[in-house]
């Protein structure tokens, strides 16, 4: 694991140096050179500040105040000389928000070999008894209803690729539909080729507006609906569609997207992103031996 840990901060110091000298040479004022300046302090830099937060979601420590307690400021210490108190660090870790948004959208995302999978999972963030007492994400959190139920919160899409690599990632409140029209242009911006999902998206509108730009939707057919003809290929990869449900279930339970003590919807932010880019990192992921199943032309 140590080994991954210096990985991690190498690739995100490369990042950090571009980013910084970008923010000195495109900022106007001197509250904006400021905002991005003040986690490059005298004491944690912030690739070491993205470093920490990205390495809790791979650490199996279930809360951050624990891993940052008792694993980062005693095992990780000789790594981190100048680390702060934990106040302090959760202060930086905001800060990092944009940072770590960049970090994952132009270097942590995979790129499209012509078969994608789109899905959306829910990210509750309190109990449905607790829902009228909810104060946090009041406002900006919405009532859902998946294929497990109502519940209160957040949907993030995904699309990822046969190999296992987030393509495009998308957050909204959780009433919003899979189907909204603005969310699948955002997803499926740099795709090309064949795009599979299940029931949930299967819309005229949409398939015609992907057609339009060079990307073919392929669902099932609801049981009310008349058979069509499907290559065989397209048939086999639609049931291959479970990799997407494997990754929303490794975010969730290994890289810990989604829980309920959020105190801020920014805390909420740097948890998902530093988590999709934990994902990035790990050795194994999901993804599917096509040469055992098709043959590509």
């Amino acid at each position: 694991m140590q080994n991954l840990l210096v990985e991690i901060f190498y690739d995100v110091d490369n990042f950090c140096i571009g980013f910084e000298n970008y923010c000195k040479s495109h900022f106007l004022t001197e509250n904006s050179d400021r905002k991005f300046a003040m986690i490059k302090s005298k004491t944690l830099s912030l690739s070491e500040v993205m470093t920490i937060t990205i390495y809790f979601h791979l650490s199996n420590y279930r809360t951050f105040k624990s891993y940052y307690i008792e694993h980062v400021s005693t095992v990780l210490k000789p790594y981190f000389p100048k680390l702060v108190s934990y106040n302090r660090f959760v202060e930086l870790m905001q800060q990092s928000l944009v940072a770590l948004l960049l970090y994952m959208m132009k270097f942590r995302t995979g790129k499209c070999t012509g078969i994608s999978f789109i899905d959306s999972t829910t990210l509750n963030v309190c109990h449905n008894r607790r829902i009228h007492s909810h104060k946090v994400f009041k406002g900006i959190a919405e009532r859902g209803k998946s294929s497990t139920g109502w519940f209160y919160g957040f949907k993030l899409h995904l699309v990822v690729n046969d190999k296992g690599d987030i393509l495009s990632f998308y957050l909204t409140p959780g009433n919003v539909d899979d189907r909204e029209i603005k969310t699948i242009e955002i997803l499926a911006k740099d795709l090309f080729g064949k795009l599979f999902g299940d029931k949930g998206y299967l819309s005229k509108k949409i398939s015609d507006i992907l057609y339009s730009k060079g990307i073919q939707l392929i669902t099932k057919i609801k049981k009310n609906m008349k058979n069509k003809l499907m290559l065989m290929e397209d048939k086999i990869l639609l049931r291959k569609r479970a990799i997407i449900e494997t990754i929303n279930d490794q975010l969730k339970n290994i890289c810990q997207i989604e829980h309920n003590r959020h105190r801020s919807f920014t805390n909420f932010a740097v948890n998902i992103v530093s988590g999709l880019i934990s994902y990035s990192f790990l050795p194994k992921k999901p993804s599917l031996k096509l040469d055992k199943y098709l043959t590509m032309e």
